[in-house]
């Protein structure tokens, strides 16, 4: 479990596809003190659970390989990941530690397309279009996860939503590369989809 509150800034430095291509082992660099990072661990990836296959230290900086499978690499935006590619990471949920965003558990359920940016002082409102089935999920003034941070739905109407990313958060995540166009990978609350569940069952 996460909480979609960004630690850390990784980039890719090597991605490795098996023969088949169902696999693709990817190295990341990252600013993790290595000692704290044990093999089997999860770390979110633009908000995809993956877990560390092994790490080290190169020329003084960490690194962790991961692998993505078939099924990560169909369903969510690490199928246009390359060499240098930027990624929003995080580290799994410890008992006793704050709870700034929400309850997230790094399992990406589609993607959402950046319909447009508009950029305000020192801030940035961004309209996404969300896949049609999952928009239903999607409430203002309730909880998103975008490329792993989570976020508050400022507007949402029909299948588009809005949010309005504060200055902290243009620093310290990925989400001041975003422009019109831009996929990202998109996590519904879990909430709102028990919620639905349930209204479904009766």
């Amino acid at each position: 479990m996460f909480t979609g509150i960004i630690t850390d800034l990784g980039e890719i430095t090597s991605i490795t596809p098996t023969a088949q291509g169902q696999l693709h082992r990817l190295r990341i660099a990252c600013r993790y003190d290595q000692t704290t990072i044990a093999d089997g661990a999860s770390i979110a990836c633009n908000g995809v659970c993956l877990t560390v296959v092994q790490s080290g230290v190169d020329q003084g900086k960490t690194w962790f390989d991961v692998d993505a499978a078939a099924e990560t690499l169909r369903l969510t935006t690490a199928k246009g990941w390359g060499k240098g590619t930027r990624l929003n990471l995080e580290r799994a949920l410890k008992i006793g530690d704050e709870l700034g965003g929400h309850i997230v558990a790094g399992h990406v359920d589609g993607i959402a397309t950046i319909i447009s940016r508009e950029d305000l002082p020192d801030m940035a409102r961004f309209e996404l279009r969300a896949p049609r089935d999952l928009a239903k999920f999607i409430a203002a003034k309730g909880s998103v996860v975008l490329d792993g941070a989570s976020l508050t739905v400022n507007t949402a109407v029909d299948d588009t939503f809005s949010v309005l990313i504060i200055p902290h958060t243009l620093q310290v995540t990925t989400l001041s590369d975003w422009r019109a166009g831009s996929e990202v990978n998109l996590e519904i609350d879990l909430m709102a989809r028990y919620a639905a569940r349930l209204i479904e069952m009766k």
